[in-house]
């Protein structure tokens, strides 16, 4: 498959913007370079989307550890370190088997990450300690996380996104899955980074001495504070999927870009990009997507999957409507706690 299939091409035909995604596509690649190896072995947080296959839902989780836990191990393979037993939460206790956040006391990281580091190498250091998984449900049937089992299944389709909110920086790398010792590998099939328009800054961050995840909440339709963290949201993530794999992107806005439609029904704008319409283009080949939102200050995470589809009215503002299927609430997920926002110059309302 090349760059892009026929969903994306349909779009960036309807828009008019084939020409400039021929242009921007010539920026993704199979390796992973020496800068953006530098740039992920600096990162705490990684964004993975998938389909469950139990379910076939689609969904987007968060993994937390130390600078290192994530990092290339070869030209076209990037190793995650998040514990042990198969997670991510292989250990029903939803603990790590590492030093990971709470055995670590909260320190407040405000050195700027900067991509200038040495790169690193397939030898480069291990991670000093493994990574958090963004829910922890020990009565859960396949570990705390609705990933769990296409984490550790040969073969998955997954999208990954790193982004460092420092910076203003985002990674994406697509590919296969194989499971390690200690996590799980993916094996490149496309990696490329994107323009920081719509990224809010955060300039430092600490991890939280002690704070461990709460019990998930399973809802199927959204309860007051739901819908209060989708509300008062500037950021989430939105994974989708294809025929040929899987990815995750970025959404950033002013508080209140995504709106609440109803306990079952979201809707946000579609701010123009880079017109590759790879997100849109997979809703438009398959309507399954997966949403993750974060309360930076506190941890806590919400995770949606459901179904999208993107509506173009008259006036040429493009809209994308999804409908819920199934939530998780984990309060206290993740054991990263970021500074206030600082909004991106080029946001809308902004």
């Amino acid at each position: 498959m090349g760059v892009y299939h026929a969903g994306s091409r349909a779009l960036q035909d309807l828009v008019g913007v084939r020409e400039r995604a021929d242009h921007v596509g010539r920026s993704l690649g199979q390796d992973i370079k020496p800068v953006a190896a530098a740039f992920l072995e600096l990162q705490p947080l990684l964004v993975v989307g998938a389909a469950a296959p139990e379910t076939g839902r689609v969904w987007a989780s968060a993994l937390a550890g130390p600078p290192g836990f994530v990092r290339a191990t070869g030209p076209r393979r990037m190793s995650v370190v998040t514990g042990g037993e198969g997670a991510p939460g292989g250990r029903r206790d939803g603990r790590s088997e590492g030093a990971l956040g709470s055995a670590r006391p909260a320190t407040a990281d405000a050195r700027p990450a900067t991509a200038d580091a040495r790169p690193t190498t397939a030898d480069a250091r291990p991670a000093t300690a493994d990574a958090r998984p963004a829910t922890a449900d020990p009565g859960a049937d396949d570990g705390p996380d609705p990933l769990g089992r296409a984490l550790r299944t040969p073969g998955s389709p997954v999208g990954t996104l790193a982004l460092d909110p420092r910076t203003r920086r985002r990674m994406r790398l697509n590919g296969r899955l194989a499971p390690t010792a200690r996590g799980f590998a993916v094996e490149a099939d496309q990696v490329f980074s994107n323009c920081p328009k719509y990224i809010q800054r955060r300039a430092a961050y600490e991890t939280v001495a002690g704070r461990t995840p709460g019990s998930p909440r399973r809802l199927t339709e959204l309860d007051p504070p739901a819908t209060e963290l989708i509300r008062s949201a500037d950021t989430f993530f939105l994974a989708t999927v294809h025929p040929g794999g899987a990815d995750v992107s970025h959404r950033g806005g002013a508080p209140g870009f995504v709106r609440v439609v109803s306990p079952r029904e979201l809707t946000w704008p579609d701010y123009s990009g880079n017109a590759m319409f790879l997100s849109l283009g997979n809703l438009r080949a398959d309507s399954r997507a997966g949403l993750l939102l974060l309360d930076w200050d506190t941890g806590t995470t919400l995770q949606l999957t459901g179904e999208a589809r993107t509506e173009f009215p008259a006036d040429g503002e493009r809209t994308v409507r999804f409908t819920l299927a199934e939530a998780r609430w984990t309060p206290d997920a993740l054991p990263l706690r970021w500074s206030p926002p600082e909004y991106a110059p080029a946001g809308p309302g902004r």
